[in-house]
């Protein structure tokens, strides 16, 4: 699509993501009108340059991008339509299955609706966090309802691909599946992990290295808005880590009993776990420059 039909965006909420995609579209030459309830963050992300506050006089939007929290997006959406802000809409809420319902029994306006995911963030909060290039070859899901038009799909889509991302087309039950595995439940984990240090003493942390760094990076996300994601996406997260817990239980049983069987138990985990690993890294064999990543030692500590 010819990205010159989008010249104007608004852009809903000033967090991380909103912010980015405002940065992104600026750098493209598009106009940006940002809005959120917060000033203080608002009045940040215009002095990093995404753009200027929206008021009455603003020209009407070819998309409103909607970047708050799963919870408000069917709100601020249905607003937005009633006040005419944009021939389009989206919003990249990172569950779509509840808010596609909720849309549906609100009365929103479908056919000019795509709802939109992209896998891409950061555990840094705030408009402070936002990158322009964030989006740069990450995935995009977009979950448009059958009545949607294809020229909303195609809208949006060119806009996904001004901000460097690459759209793809899912069900929202599929994606809330998919992205309770990759995204949401990891998160919980990486958290439940993080919490046995919160009380540890010196010597502990003074032994910490970069495996546990890695493994508990993403546990400083906002707990407010992750408990917001978490609940909108309840049941595919709780099938995750009822999983994950199965397989920890098993592990547990394993090392208090003796004899083979449970060495077979750990063994069998830890070479589903080698193998989960290689599957993961190979998604991400190449990076933006499509050069080779850099292998990295299985025992990295």
């Amino acid at each position: 699509m010819n990205s010159l039909a989008i010249r104007r965006v608004t852009v809903i909420g000033t967090g991380v993501i909103g912010t980015s995609v405002a940065l992104s579209l600026r750098r493209a030459g598009i106009q940006v009108a940002l809005s959120d309830t917060d000033r203080a963050s608002l009045a940040q992300a215009e002095r990093m340059g995404a753009g200027a506050a929206l008021t009455d006089a603003t020209p009407r939007a070819d998309v409103v991008v909607i970047a708050t929290p799963p919870s408000t997006v069917v709100k601020v959406l249905r607003e937005a339509q009633a006040r005419g802000l944009g021939r389009v809409y989206t919003d990249v809420a990172s569950t779509k299955g509840r808010i596609f319902a909720d849309a549906e029994l609100a009365g929103c306006d479908f056919t000019t609706y795509v709802p939109g995911h992209p896998m891409a963030g950061r555990e840094l909060s705030g408009p402070a966090a936002a990158r322009a290039e964030l989006f740069a070859g990450r995935s995009w899901a977009l979950c448009p309802h059958p009545g949607t038009s294809q020229e909303a799909v195609r809208l949006v889509a060119g806009l996904v691909a001004v901000c460097g991302g690459a759209p793809k087309v899912l069900a929202p039950e599929a994606h809330d599946r998919v992205v309770a595995a990759v995204s949401h439940a990891p998160h919980v984990v990486s958290a439940a992990l993080a919490a046995r240090f919160a009380g540890a003493d010196a010597t502990m942390l003074s032994l910490v290295g970069p495996g546990l760094r890695d493994t508990t990076r993403i546990a400083s996300g906002s707990p407010a808005l992750w408990c917001d994601i978490l609940e909108q996406n309840a049941e595919s997260v709780a099938a995750v880590l009822e999983d994950v817990v199965r397989d920890l239980s098993a592990a547990a049983s394993a090392l208090r009993s003796s004899g083979g069987a449970g060495s077979a138990v750990l063994a069998d985990l830890l070479g589903r776990g080698n193998l989960g690993r290689e599957r993961i890294a190979g998604a991400w064999s190449q990076d933006h420059s499509g050069r080779p990543a850099p292998a990295r030692r299985r025992d990295a500590a």
